[in-house]
């Protein structure tokens, strides 16, 4: 008896645990997840409740071990800049936590698919292990791979439209608009990555942060040379009598060397173009002086 009544309470200790965390009362959001709306680069839906058996509560658990694993095999492959930076700077909706859980979560598959693999074809040992071991550690890189993907076409995206934003900003300034003023027309008015940079700029700027601050912090996230030079024009906002000169002239000088660089991929992609037209051409040359090689050295093999 007195163990059924051990038992009883037990399960009625889980049982009312359970469903306390799903009255709201009881289990309140947290502090963290009610200011992530207002955070830098975290515009994304809020997370839903938070019970002992939801979603982010196995999230909570699983973090630490996904994030511990990820940036283990992203140390292993070079990569070394904050997955946080990265995710920031092309929008996503996803915190590094949820990003590596999502990888780990892939890898769960890429290991169920190699073992099922190495199950059907039955290859020697060497071989199945090597498909137990290379499907979650390929898919893990996958992963990886199309964030640095999406990193690096954000980053170009940001690059080819500076030279226009910087003229915009700078035709602004010399018409009398204010810097803040000025960004924030060309972030309303603008649909590229830059204007969504720009509005989140001024996002910050609202927040508290100068236009100064708020630039050069833009500037850390993107991680583009030339935009980090023309933040340093702006940030002269203060101090120049003419910025809006001085803007034009840096927008002219980026616009310099995107057009540098368009011309230097145009050269080598007219290089390309003569890999193929070389082997059309080699081929069948080599065919007609081999055909009369061997034929010389079958007649001398004979005589």
């Amino acid at each position: 008896m007195p163990r059924l009544l051990v038992a009883s309470a037990l399960l009625l200790a889980v049982g009312g645990t359970l469903a306390l965390s799903e009255v709201r009362w009881f289990s309140r959001e947290p502090l963290v997840d009610r200011l992530r709306p207002y955070a830098p680069g975290q515009g994304g839906p809020r997370p839903g409740p938070s019970g002992v058996l939801s979603v982010a509560s196995f999230r909570d658990v699983i973090g630490p071990l996904a994030r511990q694993v990820g940036e283990a095999v992203a140390g292993m492959v070079g990569v070394s800049e904050n997955l946080g930076t990265r995710l920031r700077r092309i929008h996503a909706p996803l915190d590094p936590t949820a990003f590596r859980v999502r990888q780990l979560a892939w890898s769960g598959a890429g290991l169920a698919g190699g073992t099922l693999l190495a199950l059907a074809t039955r290859p020697p040992a060497a071989v199945g292990l090597l498909f137990v071991l290379g499907g979650p550690l390929l898919a893990i890189l996958l992963v990886e791979q199309q964030l640095a993907s999406a990193s690096e076409r954000w980053k170009r995206r940001i690059f080819l439209e500076l030279p226009v934003v910087s003229e915009q900003v700078g035709m602004l300034l010399g018409a009398g608009y204010s810097l803040g003023a000025a960004l924030n027309r060309v972030a309303t008015r603008g649909t590229g990555a830059c204007a969504r940079d720009l509005a989140d700029v001024t996002g910050r700027v609202r927040q508290g942060l100068s236009e100064v601050d708020a630039l050069r912090e833009w500037a850390a996230v993107a991680d583009v040379e030339a935009l980090t030079r023309l933040v340093a024009v702006l940030a002269l906002n203060r101090e120049a009598g003419d910025l809006g000169r001085l803007v034009a002239d840096e927008a002219k000088a980026i616009r310099r060397e995107v057009q540098r660089e368009l011309i230097a991929q145009i050269e080598r992609r007219s290089q390309q173009v003569w890999i193929p037209v070389t082997v059309a051409t080699l081929v069948p040359g080599a065919l007609l002086l081999a055909v009369p090689f061997i034929e010389a050295l079958r007649l001398f093999s004979t005589t």
